[in-house]
């Protein structure tokens, strides 16, 4: 009697020392998964240096920061709608089409039935320019939510409709001069493109409070928790009150107004608006959530790790540029770190799947020695241990 309690006392310690074995390997191998945005952001940093003696200089910073702006606010907004578990492919199009519009307001607004032309001030440019952007988004939104159409082919029919919209109001032009006339009044645009307050560009700052307003809204308010609830179970939290509807409709929403702002920014950058702006940028904004750790399936992801896919999205193109590669090399390394950024996020997931499993496993263990009236693992490390416990 006293040996079979010692040899199933021996194989109980023994399954779960595999058992925490095996859990400390998948946690750590989960915690490399959950910093491969800030492993490889010090990697491209380490490299471009060493082969460029320009890439970490103040001003060559600065100059990739202002860049990384931009896909930094496409991609905030995008982080909402994958939080959700869904997509937006229209951004892109939002971008030239916000841009356009400001040309459009700029040149002046003919008032027909008046007989004058109206010349808005630049922060009503800058207003209705989200306001076009935030209804497209909106459309979006009613098509997944009303008409239960795939997100996929919402945001890609409206990505053509955008566009489309775009090309109709420029009739396929480029607005060369958006710097306005100080005899009407809509002087300024430029300066949220070139402006430099405390010695930084207005981009940064845009990025920074956006960042941070999103932040906020994701971990301090009721719809943070409605978004990660629906991202995760969007059956369970729909019967458990949250109007996952109109959780939808806004995430959407938020995301053509980013747009809508990144369009800004480019077109008072350049101080002209083209209707071809922002084509395949919705690839950067997705490339950037997922490597900074969001789940495509939704309810995993922040903004932290937003960012960084960003910088990392953007450090890489700018050093690219800076060694001279060629555009078509550019645009096959973009897209293989899009491909190995959705490989990592199916692995990650499959570990913490394994990961849960182990857990499962080693807690049923658990129970079932203490329901048999057997000493726990820890106290049973040794077989010798344990038969002279026994004994």
């Amino acid at each position: 009697m006293t040996d079979t309690l010692t040899h199933d006392h021996a194989t109980a310690a023994r399954r779960h020392r595999r058992a925490a074995a095996e859990a400390r390997r998948l946690k750590t191998l989960n915690a490399v998964f959950e910093l491969r945005a800030f492993i490889a952001l010090g990697v491209l940093i380490v490299v471009f240096s060493l082969l460029s003696d320009s890439f970490l200089t103040v001003d060559n910073l600065i100059t990739m920061t202002k860049h990384v702006a931009i896909n930094a606010v496409l991609a905030l907004g995008m982080l909402l709608v994958i939080l959700k578990g869904g997509i937006d492919l229209s951004v892109g199009s939002i971008v030239g089409l916000s841009g356009v519009v400001a040309g459009e307001l700029l040149q002046g607004v003919h008032l027909g039935f008046f007989g004058v032309i109206a010349y808005p001030p630049v922060w009503a440019v800058v207003v209705l320019c989200i306001a076009v952007g935030t209804l497209v988004g909106t459309v979006n939104g009613i098509l997944v939510t009303r008409f239960n159409v795939a997100p996929f082919i919402a945001t890609l029919g409206m990505l053509y409709v955008a566009r489309g919209a775009a090309l109709l109001i420029s009739n396929g032009t480029t607005y060369p001069d958006l710097a306005g006339d100080p005899a009407t009044g809509n002087t300024g645009f430029g300066w949220i493109g070139s402006g430099r307050p405390l010695g930084l560009p207005v981009a940064i700052w845009i990025m920074v409070i956006l960042a941070a307003a999103v932040a906020l809204l994701l971990r301090s308010t009721p719809f943070g928790r409605w978004l990660y609830a629906t991202g995760g179970n969007e059956r369970a939290t729909e019967l458990t009150g949250v109007p996952v509807r109109r959780v939808k409709t806004v995430v959407y929403m938020v995301s053509g107004a980013c747009a809508a702002m990144a369009g800004v920014i480019i077109a008072s950058e350049l101080t002209s608006a083209a209707p071809q702006a922002g084509d395949s940028y919705e690839l950067n904004a997705i490339a950037a959530v997922v490597i900074g750790g969001a789940a495509l399936s939704g309810g995993r992801g922040n903004v932290r790790g937003t960012l960084v896919g960003a910088f990392v999205i953007g450090f890489l193109a700018d050093g690219l540029v800076i060694l001279g590669v060629s555009t078509f090399w550019q645009i096959f390394i973009k897209g293989t770190v899009i491909v190995v950024a959705v490989i990592l996020d199916q692995s990650q997931q499959r570990f913490q799947r394994r990961r849960a499993t182990v857990s499962a496993v080693a807690v049923a263990t658990t129970d079932d020695d203490a329901a048999a009236g057997k000493p726990a693992a820890a106290e049973a490390d040794d077989p010798a241990d344990a038969a002279a416990k026994t004994t």
